[in-house]
């Protein structure tokens, strides 16, 4: 990868939706070898999708919670309870730990009685779960803005 691969990955993250001729404009090409550089990194796995940002507020998810969740850690039970967490669509990042806890989620629901509910009903009856705690987020100070892509 180089430093105009590297300068494409960062227009895209600012703005997916850039037309070819613009992002080749950007980056110093043209437009049919810009467009075969980005075909190449997404062949590659180097950009693996393209998503909009949507605005909690809009779709009724302005709650958002951190969830620290502890599960028995053996690979049986660990395996089922990752398979069932796919199946939540109010879980929005699941992350597997090293440490304890060994499991951190993103939450975003409409308000604290629809997490109220899914923290009674789901979350405490997933395979293995031996505690669960919450953290709830008063303000996000920091967009998440993509990956650093520097050399």
């Amino acid at each position: 990868m180089d430093e105009i691969d590297r300068n494409i990955l960062r227009e895209l993250q600012a703005d997916g939706r850039l037309s070819n001729n613009e992002l080749a404009q950007r980056v110093g090409l043209t437009a049919s070898p810009c467009m075969r550089r980005v075909r190449q990194l997404e062949l590659d796995g180097v950009i693996r999708g393209y998503r909009a940002v949507i605005d909690p507020e809009a779709v009724g998810r302005t709650f958002e919670v951190l969830v620290s969740v502890e599960v028995q850690r053996d690979r049986e039970t660990v395996e089922a309870f990752e398979a069932k967490l796919q199946e939540f669509e109010d879980i929005i990042e699941a992350y597997r730990l090293f440490g304890s806890p060994g499991c951190l989620l993103r939450i975003a629901v409409a308000d604290i009685a629809a997490y109220e509910r899914l923290w009674i009903e789901r979350l405490t009856s997933l395979p293995g779960v031996t505690e669960v705690n919450s953290q709830i987020i008063m303000k996000r100070i920091k967009e998440p803005r993509g990956l650093p892509v520097a050399p």
